[in-house]
């Protein structure tokens, strides 16, 4: 998020939530934003196919066919530019490339985006007065936007309209991302993707490579080859860019990927087209899995590893709003299991030496951070501190203290950053990008004439390993559901019935269905928390080509009785 969550409650005169079921997924802050409605009188306009629980608060509900988001935002920006709205101080001090980008919207007037979305003029033009006028305007999205072939251009067309507006930068704007699971951003944040080390540095940098190489002792000198064939050879951090999880496990079968250390997923429940997970998994190689619980992925581990829970360990989590959080322990660490920094450092020890020895290298254990023999969190927190320039300040230290501390904070008397861009962009002048709609990678056919889309419940989390586990919860929402419209209903003749089978190119689930007009006709919702009856049986891996996310939010199924 560039802005805060409380500063989004207290101070935005409008919320534009889009992609993202909030009150449900996001509670605490969802309750904010009620609140925010109900006693400030702010304006809030929910953009979603589904009638979710805050659209019944909502100024407006705009319920777009799935995958027009495109069309959708071009569409309101033409009428700010139409009836000249934006702002243009903003625009010429603080950006660039807008001639070529209004080109593009121009071309999405509201007849042409009325028929593409299914949306009304009326509601276009309102909700564009509603944005434009009532500043500033909070954009909130979450994975209705991202989990589509064309994630990485929703994002950046909803930069483009708060560009446009002149919300960036100022409290109660911005763009504002909210995070599927609790560590999503500190994972981001500490290298956890295949382009970048630790705060999105570049791994194909030189000066990069030079930083972490030399810190971690892996810049060193030695010999290569064999006998008379013996040369001098420099060993360094690789700067070849990584695959995304998503690659992985199709280049199983490719014979691309040989060994998997999963720690804490369970790709068997929440990646994409279920049967083709589980085929790429029986012809792994071999398969390393640090878990709490024997999950669903757990069947094709070769070596379990146990790990701990978040009560048995201390640490910090970086959450939505760039904000890192102090966990501390709460039970001693139970059984076998140990803290996963230890074992992630155990392991890594182990193959860098053996790695090191094969190729005649040696590594520098006088380099600061060589050893990995990190006594605690804290020492672990020290070394981010001196090689991660936007944790520079976060210490245990000030976090203990109470001290409320965001990224970016660079030196240890910083005081956070709450809100980003407040001066100028990152890069210097924002740039706007011409965004064209593109349609979904599967459409509804013949054979498959309706559409999926999938997501959580409130009562469970992800593919459920710890959810299902609770007696309560299980109580209360103990089995699979699907939400089916009731003009479809009748169509399909479940009349006092309860149970539907819904089948895509790729499988068949069985459950129980739940009629409603939470969903509007010709789709349906259904979720992955039930190994049985997982939506994701039936999901396909189209990817975004950037972000290579797949398009979890549209498939094209047949639904009929079971």
């Amino acid at each position: 998020m560039s802005n805060s969550m409380d500063d989004v409650a207290k101070h935005a005169q409008t919320f534009f939530i889009i992609g993202s079921n909030t009150t449900e997924q996001h509670p605490v802050f969802g309750t904010m934003i009620r609140r925010a409605v109900k006693y400030r009188g702010a304006k809030l306009i929910v953009a979603d196919p589904r009638k979710i629980d805050i659209t019944e608060i909502a100024t407006l509900h705009l319920r777009q066919r799935p995958g027009t988001d495109i069309a959708l935002i071009n569409g309101l920006m033409y009428i700010i530019l139409e009836k000249g709205w934006e702002d243009k101080t903003f625009i010429d001090e603080r950006c660039e490339n807008f001639d070529e980008f209004k080109a593009t919207v121009m071309e999405y007037p509201p007849e042409k985006v009325a028929e593409i979305t299914n949306i009304p003029v009326e509601q276009l033009y309102e909700t564009a007065e509603i944005i434009a006028t009532s500043k500033p305007t909070a954009v909130i999205w979450a994975m209705g936007i991202t989990q589509h072939i064309v994630g990485v251009r929703n994002v950046m067309d909803l930069a483009n309209l708060q560009m446009l507006l002149g919300n960036m930068g100022v409290p109660g704007g911005g763009v504002n991302p909210l995070r599927g699971q609790n560590n999503v951003q500190g994972a981001c944040d500490m290298g956890g993707l295949p382009n970048v080390f630790p705060a999105y540095q570049p791994v194909t940098n030189p000066e990069v490579i030079e930083k972490y190489g030399t810190a971690w002792g892996l810049k060193v000198e030695g010999l290569k080859g064999e006998g008379e064939n013996l040369q001098p050879a420099t060993f360094q951090l690789s700067n070849r860019i990584g695959m995304t999880v998503t690659e992985m496990m199709p280049g199983i079968l490719e014979g691309k990927t040989k060994l998997l250390y999963i720690l804490g997923e369970d790709p068997v429940m929440s990646d994409p087209d279920t049967k083709h997970i589980r085929h790429c998994l029986e012809e792994l190689d071999f398969l390393l899995l640090q878990e709490i619980f024997p999950s669903e992925t757990s069947v094709y581990a070769d070596v379990l590893l146990p790990g701990v829970t978040f009560a048995e360990k201390t640490g910090t989590f970086t959450n939505t709003e760039r904000r890192v959080q102090i966990v501390r322990q709460a039970i001693p660490t139970q059984g076998d299991a140990r803290n996963d920094w230890w074992i992630t450092a155990e392991i890594a020890k182990r193959v860098l030496n053996i790695r090191m020895k094969d190729e005649g290298g040696r590594m520098n254990e006088n380099a600061p951070y060589a050893s990995w023999n990190y006594k605690d969190a804290s020492a672990i927190m020290d070394e981010i501190n001196a090689l991660v320039p936007s944790y520079g300040g976060v210490t245990h230290t000030r976090l203990e203290a109470g001290e409320r501390l965001q990224w970016p904070c660079p030196t240890k008397d910083h005081p956070g950053t709450p809100i980003l861009h407040t001066k100028q962009f990152t890069r210097g002048k924002g740039k706007f990008m011409p965004i064209d709609h593109i349609s979904p990678a599967e459409k509804p056919d013949d054979d498959y004439p309706m559409l999926m889309s999938t997501g959580r419940v409130i009562y469970h989390w992800h593919g459920g390993q710890m959810t299902r586990r609770a007696k309560g919860i299980m109580e209360v929402y103990g089995e699979a559901l699907i939400e089916v419209n009731p003009d479809d209903a009748i169509k399909i003749g479940i009349n006092g019935k309860t149970h539907i089978r819904v089948t895509s190119r790729r499988g068949m689930i069985e459950a129980k269905a739940w009629v409603t007009d939470r969903v509007p006709p010709g789709m349906i919702y259904a979720n992955f928390h039930f190994p049985a009856a997982s939506a994701n049986e039936l999901t396909h891996a189209a990817l975004d080509p950037t972000a290579k996310i797949p398009e979890y939010k549209i498939t094209a199924v047949k639904v009929e009785l079971a």
